[in-house]
């Protein structure tokens, strides 16, 4: 009589993975790679084509998990909006401290951004600069992120006329205007020569000119 062989089982093995798994993976791996390009090469220089190979996937599971590529901005922008702007808008609209307390945490928490969630920010301000003269859902969801800024930071600046800590010889819009402005280029100039500047250091001279002046 045959010897059967007993059925070995690797207790090493990784458990298989199931379907909603590989899903979540396959999607995972298509918004790190087209996050990655639209921030390098831009929104409409990238192919769904691009963003596939570089996921190493097939261009079918873009239009599978997404349909379009202004759907992957899309989606990737809902997480820019919860993972960088509405943190950003509870240190504005914060009413624990002053308003240049309030401004400091506001700067301090991008610069720390800036190393955790780099290409979030970069994705929105590169974006933004992208479809400012354009239509659409991706163009009107970028408009909204932004007002999403300008409100609490407005606000804000109100409040500091009203109590004397902020000049009030600029409107409250203008002077929002400015410190996004300042924001913004400050991490456009930090990505084109971060082999050059320092992190921290840009974050401490973005303060003092914000709130000293040169």
């Amino acid at each position: 009589m045959e010897k059967r062989e007993a059925s070995v089982t690797n207790p090493k093995a990784p458990p298989r993975r199931t379907k909603r798994e590989q899903r979540d993976e396959s999607i995972e791996k298509l918004l790190a790679a087209a996050r990655a390009m639209f921030v390098t090469k831009g929104y409409r220089a990238t192919t769904l084509e691009q963003i596939s190979a570089a996921a190493g996937l097939s261009k079918g599971a873009v239009y599978f998990h997404f349909g379009s590529k202004e759907a992957v901005l899309i989606q990737l922008l809902a997480r820019v909006e919860a993972d960088v702007l509405n943190p950003s808008v509870d240190v504005l609209e914060s009413q624990s401290g002053s308003v240049s307390d309030n401004l400091v945490k506001f700067i301090r928490m991008h610069g720390e951004m800036g190393l955790t969630n780099r290409e979030d920010l970069l994705l929105l301000i590169s974006m933004s600069i992208e479809f400012a003269s354009q239509s659409g859902e991706a163009a009107d969801r970028l408009k909204k992120m932004y007002r999403l800024l300008y409100k609490p930071l407005e606000k804000l600046i109100r409040r500091g006329q009203a109590s004397g800590e902020v000049r009030r010889d600029a409107p409250a819009a203008e002077l929002a205007a400015v410190i996004v402005a300042t924001h913004d280029g400050a991490f456009l100039e930090w990505y084109r020569r971060g082999d050059q500047l320092n992190g921290k250091n840009l974050v401490r001279a973005t303060l003092s000119v914000l709130l000293h002046g040169l």
